[in-house]
């Protein structure tokens, strides 16, 4: 058998390499698995909310993200004859560093991810498939296969990555909640002839990489001039024209009702077919891409057709998100339509918030069979939180689709009846950037919130004027005791963080762990303290510094110092 480890990560992406990421930085042992034997494939998410990169800042990566990405983007909406210019830039949100949305590939995230985790020494294992996984009372057992035959290796976690169709999820007998949309999506790579007038000048297509990898993939091109989106909104659905292709300049994305005769493959003991959710399916030709652009009323004309495929949609949720030592994540948890940009910025956000948990159950002892009574709680605890998220981000995802993509005949009526006559007040409604940034705020979860968890604690007294436990910190500007400084660059890194009011008490050395930074808040007057745990939500707060409270709060999570060793 192979040598244990504490958590095995099943799937490379964006969701797989954050968690193995997060984990390893709180303490865990980590292995990644993936089945693609290859690095690149045709990014699906093009878009990082700032609530994401504010969740990736404390593990390094954000700079090199943002050095790929255009974080000025603008857009111009069709609707009918009529055009509208959307800035999507320097937002009203100053209570974040990342005040704007990000446009960026999928596969430059995952480059920049899976790089920061070679920089830890841990490499992605390509070509491994994970067969099956079976719990036992000493951990869970999992049967890995790859070109070097099949192996047998135990770990105290397993964290299911793994996509629409999981195989963890299926090993753990989770039910998958959901359906089908009527609509599918169009994804293609394309040269244009002919582009959308006042269209902003792609970036060059990218030349071939290293094993045949584009080298948008391999990170060697970079943000330069803003970023145009065109978007068109019809009768018909969507289509979007990014300058951000990689196998052309262009990537075209539309929806259209979905044939289906087409993206599918036989179900097992089916004669019938079934949709083959969450990766391309068949290419489209080049005639019906050439008949989207022209019934959404774009001027473009594709001269060459790179690459192209029809993605079917779904609308699911996993039952529960825990079962015993496995755990689901990002697409094998939850499948969103596209609206609003949510699937890799919903995973990310789910790896964020269990990693440290993982993390911090191995170095407590609750990866073996004799854990902590609170060890399930704080595991417990992502399910309750994640799920609860998830839910609400299926209706405002359903509810943005049904608008933008539905070829039902209200949806169509309001998209090529209603919403041309309506554009003349587009740009006033875009002018109020209060109302745009607060938009911002739902779409990218800033507002998200977990005061129900069972690890948010509130001390006695009550702290006044802060935070409520659960909530996002929001960052500010804070002193010290020197020049003032933002208080997210602050806490820019792994681990809990204590933050101390100007007055409080001292904490004493038993308190604080290996994981455990303390900072003094020279500008917020008070006695009090608030506690923020390593995804940046608050988890306790007190008027007053109370020891023993702060020690049970930090003992619930994990993150105590361990006792001294008895002579």
């Amino acid at each position: 058998m192979t040598e244990p480890v504490d958590v095995l990560v099943v799937g490379a992406g964006p969701t797989g390499l954050t968690l193995a990421l997060q984990a390893h930085d709180h303490g865990a042992g980590v292995r990644v698995v993936e089945r693609r034997p290859e690095l690149f494939r045709p990014s699906r998410a093009l878009i990082l909310h700032p609530r994401t990169l504010e969740t990736l800042r404390p593990l390094g990566v954000t700079d090199a993200l943002l050095g790929l990405a255009d974080t000025a983007p603008s857009a111009r909406l069709h609707l009918g004859s009529r055009v509208v210019e959307a800035g999507l830039a320097d937002l009203a949100l100053p209570d974040t560093a990342f005040p704007h949305l990000s446009l960026i590939r999928q596969t430059d995230v995952e480059r920049v991810l899976a790089g920061a985790l070679a920089d830890r020494g841990v490499e992605v294992e390509r070509g491994t498939e994970l067969v099956t996984v079976r719990e036992a009372k000493d951990g869970a057992y999992a049967v890995l296969r790859s070109d070097g035959g099949a192996e047998e290796i135990r770990c105290s976690f397993v964290a299911g990555c793994d996509g629409p169709d999981s195989t963890v999820r299926a090993c753990a007998g989770v039910g998958w909640h959901g359906g089908p949309y009527a609509v599918e999506a169009v994804l293609a790579d394309v040269e244009l002839a002919r582009e959308p007038d006042g269209a902003s000048p792609p970036r060059p297509a990218p030349e071939p990489g290293p094993a045949s990898v584009p080298a948008a993939a391999s990170g060697r091109t970079t943000a330069s001039a803003p970023t145009r989106v065109e978007a068109f909104a019809g009768r018909q659905g969507l289509l979007l024209l990014f300058p951000l292709g990689e196998q052309a300049a262009w990537r075209l994305l539309a929806t259209r009702a979905r044939d289906p005769g087409h993206g599918s493959v036989p179900g097992p003991g089916d004669p019938g077919a079934r949709p083959v959710f969450g990766r391309p399916g068949p290419a489209v030709p080049l005639a019906e891409l050439r008949q989207l652009l022209r019934d959404a009323g774009s001027d473009a004309r594709i001269e060459r057709l790179a690459w192209s495929a029809r993605v079917p949609l779904q609308y699911r949720l996993a039952a529960c998100f825990r079962r015993g030592r496995l755990f689901l994540l990002g697409d094998a948890a939850h499948n969103y339509s596209p609206a609003t940009g949510q699937g890799m910025n919903a995973g990310i956000q789910d790896a964020v918030n269990l990693g440290w948990k993982l993390g911090f159950a191995v170095g407590a002892g609750d990866g073996g069979p004799e854990g902590r009574p609170d060890g399930d709680v704080l595991l417990d605890s992502y399910d309750r939180e994640r799920r609860a998220a998830a839910r609400r981000r299926l209706l405002l995802t359903h509810t943005a689709f049904w608008a933008e993509a539905s070829t039902g005949r209200v949806p169509s009526w309001l998209r090529g009846v209603v919403a041309p006559h309506g554009a003349p007040a587009v740009p006033v409604l875009l002018e109020r950037r209060r109302l745009v940034a607060e938009g911002v705020r739902v779409i990218s979860q800033l507002r998200a919130d977990y005061r129900h968890s069972p690890l948010s604690v509130t001390g006695t007294p009550r702290l006044r004027g802060a935070p409520r436990p659960g909530d996002r910190l929001p960052d500010a500007t804070v002193s010290t005791g020197g020049p003032p400084r933002r208080l997210h660059h602050l806490l820019a890194r792994p681990g809990v963080h204590l933050l101390l009011q100007r007055d409080a008490d001292p904490l004493p050395d038993a308190v604080a762990g290996p994981y455990v930074d303390v900072l003094r808040l020279a500008s917020s007057p008070g006695q009090g303290l608030v506690a923020v745990r390593p995804d940046g939500h608050v988890g306790y707060t007190c008027a007053v510094v109370d020891p023993a409270a702060l020690k049970g709060w930090l003992t619930l999570i994990g993150a105590a110092a361990p006792p001294p060793d008895r002579p």
